[in-house]
């Protein structure tokens, strides 16, 4: 009788699995949306950090990209999701739209830009986290 020279490894569980996708949402839209907004403050399309950007035009770009973003990270969790990926890709959206409701009192009693901006920013977060587990359909 043989044994093999290789031992296996036990699959991750299904929790974990659950909660790494969840992780690897959130952490891709956090990524990104910094790492966009770093470039182009570096760039110098928006203003040097800490300084309020009033510009609409410019807050409608980093809507528009943070939407994308939130979108692609409710795919994330959806596609790593080991069951309900719909399920996963609301919970990054839910997560998403805590912290742009934090951000909402944050406008309403500093000044960190126009309200508009956060408020617009908590209205797209699920819609997107919903398209997001919608574009991912199984196969």
């Amino acid at each position: 009788m043989a044994l093999s020279s290789t031992a296996t490894q036990p699959a991750p569980s299904r929790t974990a699995r659950s909660a790494g996708a969840i992780v690897a949402g959130i952490v891709a839209v956090i990524a990104l949306s910094l790492g966009t907004d770093q470039l182009l403050h570096t760039l110098e399309v928006y203003p040097p950090w800490g300084q309020p950007m009033e510009e609409p035009r410019l807050l409608l770009l980093a809507l528009l990209y943070r939407t994308v973003f939130g979108v692609f990270g409710s795919y994330l969790a959806a596609r790593l999701a080991p069951s309900a990926p719909m399920r996963h890709a609301l919970i990054v959206g839910g997560f998403g739209f805590v912290m742009s409701i934090l951000g909402v009192v944050a406008a309403l009693t500093t000044d960190l830009g126009p309200l508009w901006y956060s408020v617009a920013i908590a209205v797209v977060t699920l819609p997107g986290a919903w398209l997001g587990g919608v574009l991912y359909r199984p196969r």
